[in-house]
């Protein structure tokens, strides 16, 4: 109990000390621990985040991961202590073999600061292996003659733990001939011996059994056995010996499968079987006897597996020589391996950005990147590149690490990816690389305004065109991507004759199809000056305008207007004035008209469409002027009437009329004096003056009408009924209306009006009967007034209902009265 409890104080004492050891080391830039091997998965190892100066949740956050070159990742983070834990369970014998300490190296990455930490695990050793031959038993001869005090090399143990748990002593088992000495190698490992302390008697006893027991210092203690049987023969004085006592030579790792690499010599110069020699290896790594064959009659040795420099740069065997009888010869064979550049370099990309923006700045990192070469010397010496066509650079850093960086400001419209080809080459010879592909994609950033396809857009639309009707399409690109070059159109608010644009025309956000909201006329204004602006949804957005003119194209609208001769507003016309004695050629008036349209809808043509006498008057096709076409005789009416049209030349085309009146006279005088005999034009009032005096002319008429039929009556008490009555209506019948009215001065008066008056009388009833005035344009003749019938009666009132019924023509009375108030 006392002794495990000094071991116990000693354990932890040792550990103490590897743990100030560790601090003082992270003290001077290093982070170092120590955990035993054979832990379980997630053994704590140290606090990595306390160390680092983080806090646990700062890990994650930032990036923090193990980076190491082994396939086997030893070591892992815990994110929720921010400690350093085992990932699996650690053998240290299969890291490190025999190595002390054992030591396994890494980096710690802090990934947004891009810093590397350099961390140090020490493996400590438990007592796991038990020390262990590589024979379970050995058999020799010894000659009985053999003097005492020889020594007798004996296979040592192997124990694949360090230190206190390695192998410690050797014990072998009593016996009177034999005892156990232990030599300390130059090397470091004990080689025991056995010492022949008694001369043999093969007689007495001819084999001697014995066991040697190898013990390691562990806790528990260890230990393991060898057999070892000595069968006495008979003298055997020469012993064999090797030409040399120590072998050397260098080969190449990459010597092919079976080539011999030496030869080893040992003579012995007795005789028979004492002077056959055997070679065998004495003391070999078991891993070596698995790399290499020794002839055990010729002494060759050859490789049976490939050799690598990796694993050993160096093979240490011993051979050992028996002769016949026993004797044995040992040397030391030492076989260096050369390196050959047999392994291309090694490149790991630690930490890469595969999107980066386009408005990355100059020295931005985007990839670490590490290189390795398991060769040595120059075969080991690595350089790293990338093309120089690329906006990239490397930058070395310690350790082998490169940096990826840009080298300039990246344009996404120009390129949107690359492809990195990283080549790391070795200098040996010949020459091994390794490319790595490194796909990097440059996002998009809101740097490009939407652009136009022209610096300035015209359109044409014909006026009085339909609300709604598309009028122009504009169309901008934006060379940026996705939302960034989504644009939507609008535009420039402003006035047009102090009215906003957008009541006139709008826009089509997403499509830039523009839409005229209002029918345009020509006449009112011929062109729209207006701005559209293109925007993208980028952050913040960008934009651009462009100028687009809206010509408004002229429609034939609008009919000729004809200012000269002006039309009549009070139902008089105008009269031009021709002279009787007008030569051929006379110019009379002049058609004066205008088109408020434009171009070919505004030339205007004159043609002379209806005249009261064809051939006297023509008018200018273009010029629009009226002149005589031959002398005017005589016997050409005074007044001549002509209708001028005036058309342009649209499609179709629009035309406008005009009467002339033409006066066919030498001075003014005799214009006036023509034109009173004609009589008075109607006008409005007196039209009203001459209802009233109707009205007063009907008063008169019922007052005489009365008086009449009282005579009648008077008349026809006297006379018999039905002949004074019949003879009255025959008589009065046949009388023409122009005997009763026959004077010249009623024109006048009939140029304007005519009334029918009849008169009609029963037994019953009586009433007076006044039509509608008929207004007329022309004069009325008095043939015309001798044609109206204004005495007229049906003879079925007079037979059948037995009545008196006069006709009367008032012609001549009204005119006579007229012609009364007139003086």
């Amino acid at each position: 109990m006392k002794i495990q409890a000094t071991l116990a104080g000693c354990s932890r004492l040792m550990l103490l000390c590897l743990f100030l050891e560790l601090l003082l080391e992270v003290g001077a830039g290093n982070i170092r621990y120590s955990v035993p091997e054979e832990t379980e998965r997630g053994s704590f190892v140290g606090n990595i985040a306390k160390d680092l100066g983080l806090q646990p949740q700062e890990l994650a956050e930032r990036g923090v991961r193990i980076v190491s070159r082994g396939k086997t990742q030893l070591f892992a983070l815990n994110p929720r202590s921010g400690s350093l834990v085992t990932a699996g369970r650690i053998d240290r014998e299969e890291l490190c073999a025999q190595s002390a300490p054992c030591l396994v190296s890494f980096n710690i990455l802090v990934e947004d600061k891009m810093k590397l930490f350099p961390v140090e695990v020490e493996i400590i050793d438990i007592n796991d292996n038990t020390p262990q031959f590589q024979l379970e038993k050995l058999e020799f001869k010894m000659n009985e003659i053999t003097t005492p005090g020889t020594r007798i090399p004996l296979p040592f143990g192997q124990d694949l733990d360090v230190g206190m748990n390695s192998l410690q002593s050797y014990q072998l088992s009593s016996n009177p001939h034999f005892s156990l000495a232990v030599q300390e190698g130059a090397d470091g490992p004990q080689h025991p011996e056995m010492v022949l302390q008694s001369p043999l008697d093969r007689e007495e006893e001819a084999v001697h059994h014995l066991i040697l027991t190898a013990s390691d210092g562990g806790h528990p203690v260890r230990s393991g056995t060898l057999q070892i049987c000595v069968q006495v023969v008979d003298a055997n004085d020469n012993p064999p010996a090797f030409t040399q006592a120590q072998y050397h030579m260098s080969v190449p790792e990459n010597v092919p499968l079976g080539t011999r690499l030496l030869t080893v010599n040992a003579t012995d110069p007795d005789e028979g079987a004492n002077g056959e020699v055997t070679y065998s290896f004495h003391n070999i790594d078991h891993r070596m006897a698995h790399i290499f064959h020794l002839d055990s009659y010729t002494g060759e040795i050859s490789n049976k597996e490939p050799l690598d420099f990796e694993e050993y740069k160096t093979y240490s065997m011993e051979v050992q020589a028996h002769d016949g009888a026993g004797l044995m010869a040992r040397t030391k064979v030492l076989v260096e391996i050369l390196d050959v550049n047999d392994n291309a370099p090694e490149v790991t990309i630690t930490s890469v950005n595969t999107e980066v923006p386009e408005n990355f700045p100059p020295g931005a990192i985007i990839a670490l990147i590490s290189v390795h070469d398991q060769d040595s010397g120059e075969n080991g010496h690595t350089a790293c590149f990338i093309p120089g066509n690329l906006p990239f650079k490397l930058e070395k850093l310690v350790d082998n690490y490169y940096r990826l960086v840009t080298e300039r400001t990246l344009d996404r419209e120009r390129i949107s990816g690359y492809n990195i080809t990283v080549t790391a080459t070795d200098q040996g010879t010949p020459v091994l690389s390794t490319e790595t592909h490194l796909s990097l994609v440059v996002t998009d950033v809101n740097d490009n305004p939407p652009a136009f396809h022209q610096d300035s857009y015209s359109a044409y639309i014909p006026e009085n065109n339909p609300r709604g009707a598309s009028i122009f399409s504009v169309r901008a690109h934006d060379a940026d991507s996705n939302e960034n070059a989504q644009v939507t159109y609008s535009l420039v608010e402003d006035t047009i004759q102090g009215v906003p644009l957008s009541s006139f025309v709008s826009i089509n956000s997403d499509t830039g199809v523009l839409y005229a909201l209002q029918s345009f006329d020509y006449e009112h204004f011929r062109d729209l000056q207006l701005k559209v602006m293109a925007r993208d949804s980028g952050d913040p957005p960008l934009s651009s305008n462009v100028s687009l003119s809206l010509f408004v194209m002229d429609q034939n609208d609008n009919v000729p207007e004809i200012l000269y001769p002006a039309l009549p507003t009070d139902g008089s016309t105008g009269v031009e004035l021709a002279p009787r004695s007008a030569e051929p050629g006379y110019l009379v008036t002049k058609v004066v008209a205008v088109d408020r349209d434009s171009g070919q809808n505004a030339w205007l043509s004159y043609r002379l469409l209806k005249a009261s006498e064809p051939g006297i008057f023509a008018v200018g096709l273009h010029t629009g002027e009226v002149r005589t076409v031959r002398a005017l005789l005589d016997r050409d009416a005074l007044k001549q009437s002509l209708v001028v049209a005036v058309h342009d030349h649209g499609q179709p085309p629009l035309s406008a009329t005009v009467t002339l009146t033409v006066a066919v006279a030498d001075s003014i005088p005799e214009v006036l004096a023509d034109l009173g005999s004609q009589g008075p034009s109607a006008d409005p009032d007196e039209s009203s003056l001459t209802l009233y005096l109707v009205v007063a002319v009907a008063t008169v008429s019922c007052v005489f009408l009365a008086f009449v039929i009282v005579l009648l009556a008077l008349r026809l008490h006297r006379w018999h009924k039905s002949h004074l009555l019949q003879a009255s209506g025959d008589r009065l019948a046949g009388v023409p209306a122009s005997h009763l009215v026959g004077m010249d001065g009623v024109r006048a008066f009939l140029q304007t009006y005519s009334h029918e008056v009849s008169l009609t009388t029963d037994s019953r009833k009586s009433h007076l009967i006044f039509p509608q005035p008929n207004y007329a344009d022309t004069l009325i003749s008095q043939e015309s007034c001798e044609k109206k019938n204004f005495l007229s009666a049906p003879q079925s009132l007079l037979e059948d209902k037995k009545e008196t019924f006069s006709q009367v023509n008032f012609c001549g009375e009204f005119i006579s009265y007229l012609d009364k108030n007139n003086a």
